[in-house]
């Protein structure tokens, strides 16, 4: 009875260490399974990440390849030619605008001749007020305004900047010099051509707010819009937009308004022809930008490069690799 017991017992024994011994095995075939499952994941995704690493290198050559500026074999005179016909192209684009204007541009529109409108109402009060103020302001401050104003200190400004970019090659300053000449050139011949045609009475005549004389080529009668407004604002609005400090935008934007303000202490607008003058600008000057950025008119600004980050792993790499 006792043999048989340990005989039995031993057979048990036996039994558990085959068990055992049959799990080990089993255990050390699926580790070996787990692990060559993880090897050959890691080198697909190697061979994954070299060959979209390969794609993203393809496709930055492609686009340094479009990006690359013909411009810089240019001679000047090809660029003078290029450049007159980049401000003839945006001033086109400012007066067929109303062309492609949706919705959004309409209510644009809207509020503007709205808000304008509701001035009106406020156009001989202010006109008091700003008087009054002007008695104080210094004359320096009020010519300063009045001559800046002026087409012919304005076009000089402007041509200044881009003959620099001419003479020096440099793009961006030459496209800032096209987006001056061309919104002033677009601004200006549109105040000519509503001055004559509206004749509004200036609040130096006496007339009031609500005196117009159509198609007069009287001085007396060219009050609306303020074209010192446009000029002086379609300069500080597109020098401004070179910029991307918060502090420099808004020291240039309070140059900008010296000369409209200065027209209103003079009483040689009203108020609603200057408000309108300075939307005006804002609307020219991005028009004519965004037709600069939307033919790909010029290389500068066009596209911002970015990091490009890329995950590498394999079976003797790991880590994070960063293309600019």
């Amino acid at each position: 009875m006792i043999f048989c017991k340990i005989y039995i017992n031993a057979k048990v024994l036996l039994f558990y260490k085959v068990i055992i011994f049959a799990g080990q095995i089993s255990t050390m075939i699926h580790y070996k399974t787990l692990l060559l499952s993880i090897l050959i994941h890691l080198s697909l995704y190697t061979v994954y990440s070299q060959d979209t690493e390969a794609i993203e290198s393809s496709q930055e050559t492609k686009d340094s390849t479009v990006i690359k500026n013909p411009q810089n074999t240019m001679s000047r005179w090809q660029m003078i030619k290029y450049d007159g016909a980049s401000v003839f192209g945006g001033v086109k684009h400012v007066y067929t605008s109303p062309l492609r204007w949706k919705g959004k541009d309409w209510l644009t529109f809207g509020g503007i001749m709205a808000g304008n409108a509701i001035l009106l109402a406020v156009d001989e009060p202010a006109n008091d007020v700003f008087i009054k103020q002007g008695s104080g302001v210094p004359d320096l401050i009020k010519e300063a305004g009045f001559r800046f104003g002026k087409p012919l200190l304005n076009y000089g400004l402007t041509t200044s900047v881009y003959t620099l970019g001419l003479l020096t090659k440099n793009e961006k300053i030459r496209k800032t010099g096209v987006l001056l000449i061309a919104s002033a050139t677009a601004g200006g011949l549109l105040q000519t051509l509503s001055k004559t045609a509206v004749g509004r009475a200036r609040p130096l005549t006496g007339e009031g707010s609500l005196s117009f004389r159509f198609w007069s080529s009287g001085a007396g009668y060219h009050s609306f819009p303020s074209g010192h407004a446009i000029l002086s604002f379609t300069t500080a609005h597109a020098f401004a937009k070179q910029f991307d400090n918060l502090f420099v935008k808004g020291g240039i934007y309070a140059l900008g308004l010296v000369t409209p303000v200065s027209r209103l202490w003079e009483g040689a607008h009203w108020l609603t022809d200057v408000t309108l003058g300075l939307a005006l600008s804002v609307v020219i000057v991005d028009s004519v930008d965004n037709y600069l950025k939307k033919d790909d008119r010029y290389v500068h600004g066009a596209k911002k490069h970015k990091i490009r980050w890329n995950l590498r792993l394999g079976a003797s790499q790991i880590g994070v690799v960063g293309r600019f």
